[in-house]
């Protein structure tokens, strides 16, 4: 028996919808958990977090040490949830991954013969993956959150979870972290190659704010609304005008993965299953 023949010998359309919606999300569920390269990068984003946590505290405390008047100067949320800039590069490739592979592979022909609903399959990929990288992003942002703050309470700098803005942050560090690995997603399913999709996230994500710097003084605004710029606000632990504040700049960010999400699903129901 194929591998094609198996997968359709177990396909779930044959009972009713949400029993069939639930056996994909299980089945992409073993797919993710199988994947090599899920641990991997989840490895890459967990000592991002976390290094670049401990590392920017631990200087902070070594400076304060000797120059407690740099005290003032100091923002301890926003300097233990700084590894959340480098994991997302993690989290948005694995996004990419989860759907590029399949057509790399060509394995999603079989899983679009097993399961002809090609929404389906999307949306059951997207809530699985979503889940995992929400979970995992608040896990390893709320213990950089611990571990910045231990480093720093030796030198009396130290903020608890209650103090203005730290719960929020901390949590939004990890929404942050699924919303890029969704919007990776949505780019790898709309472009189906990995090299590609991972060349247009990273463009998305960058680029524009790059682009923004050389518009007119009275044009710059606009770079408030460019994705990292606006999604990265939810993990600001201050609020600083001109910037947006962080339910609407998460919001903005939003709006970007909503519109890669409806382009992969008009692409994937257009198109033939098979990478170009």
């Amino acid at each position: 028996m194929t591998m094609q023949d198996f997968i359709a010998s177990r396909s779930p359309v044959r009972r009713g919808a949400f029993s069939d919606f639930g056996d994909v999300m299980r089945s992409e569920w073993t797919k993710l958990r199988t994947v090599r390269s899920t641990y991997w990068t989840a490895v890459v984003a967990a000592l991002a977090v976390l290094g670049v946590a401990a590392g920017s505290c631990a200087e902070w405390a070594s400076n304060l040490a000797g120059h407690r008047a740099e005290l003032a100067d100091l923002d301890p949320i926003t300097t233990s949830l700084t590894g959340a800039y480098f994991a997302q590069l993690a989290v948005g490739t694995l996004g990419v991954l989860v759907i590029s592979s399949e057509y790399g592979s060509g394995m999603i022909k079989a899983t679009f013969t097993a399961i002809p609903q090609r929404r389906t399959v999307l949306a059951a990929k997207a809530v699985t993956f979503t889940a995992a990288t929400f979970a995992f992003g608040q896990l390893v942002s709320f213990a950089a959150f611990g571990v910045g703050q231990a480093i720093l309470s030796t030198q009396h700098a130290g903020v608890s979870l209650g103090h203005p803005g730290a719960l929020r942050a901390t949590f939004g560090s990890g929404l942050y972290l699924s919303a890029v690995g969704l919007l990776g997603f949505g780019v790898g399913a709309a472009i189906r190659h990995t090299a590609g999709a991972m060349a247009a996230l990273f463009g998305l994500l960058f680029l524009p704010s790059a682009l923004a710097d050389l518009l007119p003084p009275s044009l710059h605004y606009v770079i408030e609304y460019m994705p990292a710029n606006a999604g990265s606000q939810i993990f600001t632990a201050h609020y600083q005008p001109p910037a947006l504040t962080p339910w609407d700049g998460f919001g903005v960010f939003c709006l970007y993965v909503l519109a890669a999400l409806v382009a992969a699903v008009i692409l994937t129901d257009r198109r033939d299953a098979a990478a170009d």
